[in-house]
């Protein structure tokens, strides 16, 4: 039968003309976005290479990134039919606060070099969704600074312990004093692991700008305009000004980090305190014996110790050495909503966001920390529905499988 063809009318055409007219161009930008990967290419694209690798990057040749990232796409989820639920409860409690969604924003360092609004933009963005924050050692605002942007959010703190164990202690009452009750002690870091990218691209600690990265940040006019109109970049919790900057970071760490180091670090802090690094079994009961309430599965995002196990790998043993009761937080290689719900069915009760958290910074400030959330948060859901989990107490490790490639 022949096609009959007539000119459209223009009550028919008129509602299918539509113009995106939207003069806000971050708005804009963030509207387009459907996944982290997204805001990954944004922040490629508007970010200095130095800075953006800086971020992307880890030590090594890489393996252990990579490995984590391999390690949640080998895994399957299993669905649930005939087992629909309209209502997902994604809250959960952590540290002894409620946190509407089981993820939390990690500690990251020198924030402000990848997008000038840094910590206070992703504490902003934390209280607005409703979950935690941490304030890295190594951050370029201060605890005051931070508490006094978001005072209603739940704040954590990272800490470094340094060569000056009465500096670290003063560093650990500014932020007890400022509403920061919960403490992350990293423990895998007593020396920097080796990142290749930050040495080929001239990035050093502190950092330095060669001829080479200065021409690739001039092709992003928005970050150079931000940098010059704002304050000077520091270790904000170090130091006031920038011209002790680098005998403090060379002076920072403590390479005879110990066992003694935790336990007096437990002496001193009265809030809750959760080593961060934890990879074995041994490593999990060493801890909780010098007196952790909990702990963090993780391999700094593969920066340290590259071939390192890979977080998931590791979570089971942590979780089994540890008991039930134990809170275990999961750090390192999570993308997505998937990834989250995977990690909490295989053993974790809570998940931090590091690189994922950066990338909605550098695509566009507080604006895309909170499209990172509300992406986790929409995927996390749809991902429940599919599984038939009404809340996260019905996750379940049989919900979880490896294939092999």
């Amino acid at each position: 039968m022949a096609v009959t063809r007539r000119l459209p009318r223009w009550q028919e055409l008129a509602p299918l003309l539509q113009f995106d007219l939207t003069l806000n161009r971050r708005r804009a930008r963030l509207s387009r976005v459907g996944d982290i990967a997204d805001l990954r290419t944004i922040a490629r694209r508007r970010t200095p290479r130095a800075a953006f690798d800086y971020v992307d990057g880890a030590a090594g040749a890489e393996r252990t990134h990579q490995g984590n990232r391999a390690a949640f796409d080998d895994l399957v989820l299993t669905p649930a039919i005939l087992a629909g639920n309209a209502e997902v409860d994604l809250s959960t409690t952590i540290a002894g606060r409620r946190s509407a969604l089981p993820v939390g924003i990690a500690p990251t360092g020198f924030t402000r070099m990848m997008q000038t609004e840094g910590e206070v933009a992703g504490v902003r963005a934390a209280e607005h969704a409703g979950v935690p924050f941490t304030l890295s050692t190594m951050g370029t605002r201060s605890v005051e600074d931070v508490a006094a942007a978001a005072p209603a959010a739940t704040k954590w703190f990272q800490l470094y312990l340094w060569r000056d164990h009465e500096a670290s202690r003063a560093l650990i009452e500014r932020a007890w004093a400022s509403g920061f009750d919960t403490l992350l002690v990293t423990v895998d870091t007593a020396v920097a692991g080796l990142r290749l990218r930050d040495t080929r691209n001239g990035m050093t600690v502190p950092p330095k700008l060669t001829a080479g990265t200065v021409l690739d940040a001039s092709y992003r006019p928005q970050w150079w305009f931000d940098l010059l109109t704002t304050d000077p970049l520091t270790f904000a919790s170090l130091s006031g000004s920038t011209s002790d900057l680098a005998s403090l970071i060379n002076g920072m760490f403590d390479p005879t980090l110990s066992i003694e180091d935790l336990a007096w670090i437990r002496e001193i802090w009265p809030g809750k305190l959760f080593v961060k690094g934890v990879l074995t079994a041994d490593d999990a009961r060493r801890s909780l014996d010098t007196g952790a309430d909990g702990l963090i599965v993780s391999n700094h995002g593969g920066r340290q110790l590259d071939k390192a196990p890979v977080t998931l790998d590791a979570l089971p043993e942590v979780r089994a050495a540890a008991g039930d009761d134990v809170e275990i937080m999961f750090d390192s290689g999570i993308m997505t909503g998937s990834d989250v719900i995977a990690a909490l069915a295989l053993g974790a009760d809570f998940a931090l966001i590091g690189r994922a958290y950066l990338y909605g910074l550098m695509a566009a400030g507080e604006a895309g920390v909170r499209k990172v959330l509300e992406i986790l948060e929409r995927e996390m859901r749809v991902t429940m529905q599919l599984m038939g989990a009404a809340d996260l107490s019905e996750l379940t490790p049989e919900m979880v499988r490896r294939i092999e490639r």
